[in-house]
């Protein structure tokens, strides 16, 4: 597995990776932009879930370019990248269960989250963080769905408001997997030695 992990630290992949976030993140911050603008300024933060895991991904990256290590971005990145890549391939094959159909915007959804889950996942040997940093990771993860399902601020799928209680039930529980899959890969697995070579 050690050739996997050089490529995936080589300045090439990783520039690419950022470019690829990057264009994600501005499109998920636009893709959100209605619910924004109807959002009481004390839950902005929280309410663009998926745009958000990925800038802090991209912190993570651009910290790596510059020779540095970011290891609190890394816990966040790591656990938010993994929950909502894996939520809205959840939700929008949902919405293709409930209404027999799915436009492009929800395939293209599909692709692009799934492939957060799995970016995730794969640069775990690499992230540097600890516990603490998790444990901030966790709390973070956790107001936000309560954000989310007490104060009613999650992402908008009006074809599945009839299920929101179930939703918000798979929800935190999804967490708490992210978040013992960040543990497990990310603090307890043995780690790949890493430095991007020089520019």
């Amino acid at each position: 597995m050690a050739w996997l992990y050089a490529i995936l630290a080589s300045r090439p992949v990783v520039w690419l990776l950022l470019l690829v976030n990057a264009a994600g993140t501005v499109y998920g911050y636009y893709w959100y932009r209605y619910q924004l603008a109807e959002t009481p300024p004390l839950f902005l933060p929280f309410v663009p879930d998926s745009p958000t895991a990925s800038l802090f991904f991209l912190i993570v990256l651009g910290a790596w370019l510059l020779g540095r290590s970011a290891p609190l971005f890394e816990a966040f990145a790591f656990v938010t990248l993994v929950k909502y890549g894996i939520w809205a391939v959840v939700m929008n094959v949902l919405v293709w269960r409930v209404t027999g159909t799915l436009d492009w915007a929800g395939w293209l959804l599909i692709v692009s989250h799934g492939a957060m889950a799995v970016e995730g996942v794969l640069y775990a040997p690499l992230y540097r963080f600890r516990l603490v940093h998790l444990a901030l990771a966790a709390v973070w993860t956790l107001h936000n769905d309560v954000i989310d399902y007490v104060f009613g601020m999650m992402p908008r799928y009006h074809m599945l408001a009839d299920y929101a209680d179930q939703i918000g039930y798979f929800t935190f529980w999804l967490s708490i997997a992210s978040i013992a899959v960040a543990y497990w890969l990310g603090v307890r697995m043995r780690r790949q030695p890493f430095s991007l070579p020089p520019a």
